[in-house]
């Protein structure tokens, strides 16, 4: 946690154009680095909210697919753990913007570079 927490939280913050509210992606995979990164991010007094792009609508309760403090119009980077293929990262820049949200970048802690090997 400490160290997925700092070099991510660096690699947002090297992005000097980027200045997000909210860090997250689609559950499971970005939860853990997602809640490292806001973890980190309070811990040096600039906190970012972690939030998860469900991969569909609970049936009950909110039954939303954004959960997290975050709402339309704030700017966030979606955080992926692992890129095989991208499905998964298009699927959550997909419904943070269908949410009003402004997808700044994706951060990705591991890349398989799948996509590159098919071409």
């Amino acid at each position: 946690m400490y160290l997925v927490g700092n070099l991510m939280l660096d690699l947002i913050n090297s992005q000097k154009s980027w200045k997000p509210k909210g860090i997250g992606g689609l559950t499971l995979g970005a939860d853990p680095i997602s809640n490292a990164i806001a973890f980190t991010s309070y811990l040096k007094d600039a906190p970012l909210e972690a939030f998860v792009v469900r991969k569909e609508p609970k049936k009950h309760g909110t039954m939303l697919w954004i959960e997290g403090n975050v709402t339309s119009g704030d700017s966030v980077v979606i955080i992926e753990d692992v890129v095989t293929t991208g499905g998964s990262t298009i699927k959550a820049i997909d419904r943070a913007k269908e949410c009003g949200l402004n997808v700044l970048g994706v951060v990705v802690l591991i890349d398989r570079q799948e996509a590159e090997r098919k071409r």
